[in-house]
């Protein structure tokens, strides 16, 4: 299968291909859990990845006739991971059939890791293990080995929105355990049309499989900007999630600091003199126990110190703690950050809101994640707002379209409304809507105790008059009631007549 210059036809083999690749580890999954066959099928797609990206070097290398081959520095100098000899896909590829395919990737694994210290411990080592198949797996491997890719840049696109397309299909699977991996693509996507992250430091103290870069450096590509100006910083403590995250970036072609290895961000900050120039995140909600109680005394803590049962306002300090002067932060919280009182969550919240920092809230749509039904809002901090004094409200509740039972996705058009709405804001051009957005001043805000839920600044969606005068809408609808009360009799009798005939009676 061959990648055409054409976009459409690059967006039907990415989806073709996201398909195939799904397809297959289903069948491999076997008696795997989601949470661990996952590790499988991303390690594969790495894998094919880097030994695409390294028969290509390999092959300029070698029409240039100097013999350099197989000198590491002539990959790691264009970014490549070099592949030793017995770690090429023409290896694994002859060995697809063979029971002993899972050594064989293991091994592969194994000596790439050896060979490219950026990727010391970070590579899946689980393809032997006896649950897992080894002719479906061999499967896998032939899927791709007949995938050939002969564009540069669709071979990077493919795999790379594979692994995240992957990644997404996890998420669905595994429920409640994605939330330490995904973030829902939309989410994300909202934080960056509006934090627009163009040059400088993009930081995520929490970055999970590192979703909120990825779709930075989408943002940065669609708007003709150059990826090489913003430098990636990130942590996060889970080790599974901190190793998805260094695949997840390194297939897209994107350096990334994200610390030596999985860290607590409260207590092993990777970056504790990082001044950020733009943060996205997503925190766990409501984290109990994170250990308030041994950070009292933390620099981080300027506006009160967080309460040891919810480390809301803690996140919240820690990243504006790593702000940059003109720095910007889009941050997903639950709700009851929006008005809490406890712990002493309100003074915080004052404080931060009398510092003129934030500088808009938008209270999204139930259902968006796969983890939790727990409503969440979207919080934009900024160190140097346009709109002094002033913060934005956004009602999206609204929004949003379902794609499952359990499922809503918010549509390019939502995230451009809400992207539009901020821009207007910025440019003082807004004009407020009844029951979506509204700019409010920070003396306002004050007199609704500091509470920054959108719906009591928006107000309720002004109706549409249908032109019925109010008595005569009145005299239809207590009609209509009437009637309907007249059929709910009828049906009542009906069912104890029917009960009645056989034997038994409703008095």
């Amino acid at each position: 299968m061959a990648i055409q210059n054409k976009s459409n036809d690059s967006s039907i083999l990415i989806t073709e291909f996201e398909q195939k690749i799904w397809k297959a580890a289903d069948i491999l999954r076997g008696n795997i859990d989601a949470s661990e066959y996952k590790h499988v099928v991303l390690g594969l797609i790495f894998l094919k990845y880097i030994s695409d990206k390294f028969d290509e070097r390999y092959n300029q290398l070698r029409e240039e006739g100097d013999g350099f081959e197989e000198d590491v520095d002539e990959y790691t100098a264009e970014n490549v991971f070099y592949v030793p000899p017995s770690a090429r896909w023409d290896i694994i590829r002859d060995e697809a059939r063979s029971p002993e395919i899972g050594i064989v990737i293991d091994n592969a694994m194994r000596a790439i890791e050896q060979e490219n210290k950026k990727l010391k411990g970070i590579l899946p080592k689980n393809f032997a293990r006896p649950e897992l198949d080894k002719r479906r797996l061999g499967d896998v491997v032939d899927l791709f080995t007949n995938f050939k890719m002969n564009d540069h840049n669709g071979a990077q696109d493919i795999l790379g929105k594979t692994y995240q397309y992957c990644l997404r299909k996890f998420a669905e699977q595994e429920g409640k355990l994605a939330g330490e991996f995904f973030t829902p693509e939309c989410v994300v996507k909202t934080l960056v049309e509006i934090i627009k992250p163009f040059n400088g430091r993009v930081y995520d103290p929490c970055c999970g499989s590192g979703g909120m870069f990825v779709q930075s450096a989408d943002f940065i590509k669609h708007h003709q900007g150059n990826i090489r100006n913003i430098a990636i910083y990130g942590q996060d403590s889970n080790p599974t999630t901190w190793k998805m995250a260094a695949m997840n970036l390194a297939i897209r072609g994107l350096d990334a600091d994200l610390g030596q290895y999985n860290a607590d961000t409260f207590f092993n900050d990777c970056h504790p003199t990082l001044k950020a120039d733009y943060i996205l995140a997503n925190p766990p909600f409501n984290l109990s126990d994170w250990g308030a109680d041994k950070l009292v005394d933390d620099v981080r803590w300027k506006y009160g110190l967080p309460p040891s049962g919810n480390a809301n306002f803690a996140w919240l300090q820690h990243m504006i703690h790593h702000l940059s002067p003109n720095g910007k932060i889009g941050m997903v919280l639950a709700n009851g950050s929006l008005s809490s009182q406890s712990g002493g969550e309100g003074e915080i919240r004052r404080r931060i809101i009398e510092d003129d920092l934030v500088e808009g809230i938008v209270a999204m749509p139930t259902q968006l994640f796969y983890t939790t039904q727990i409503p969440v809002s979207l919080w934009f901090i900024n160190r140097n707002k346009t709109q002094k004094g002033k913060t934005l409200f956004i009602d999206a509740r609204k929004m949003g379209t379902m794609i499952s039972r359990k499922n809503r996705e918010m549509t390019d058009e939502d995230i451009a409304k809400i992207a539009a709405t901020f821009e207007a804001f910025n440019n003082e051009t807004l004009e407020d809507v009844k029951g979506f957005c509204a700019a409010v001043t920070t003396e306002e805000i004050a007199k609704q105790d500091f509470i920054l839920t959108p719906g009591r600044y928006v107000g309720i969606e002004e109706q549409e008059d249908d032109g019925e005068p109010f008595d005569d809408k009145m005299k239809r609808l207590t009609g209509e009631l009437s009637g309907m009360f007249a059929k709910s009799h009828e049906l009542e009798n009906e069912i104890k007549k029917r009960l009645g005939g056989i034997g038994y009676e409703i008095r």
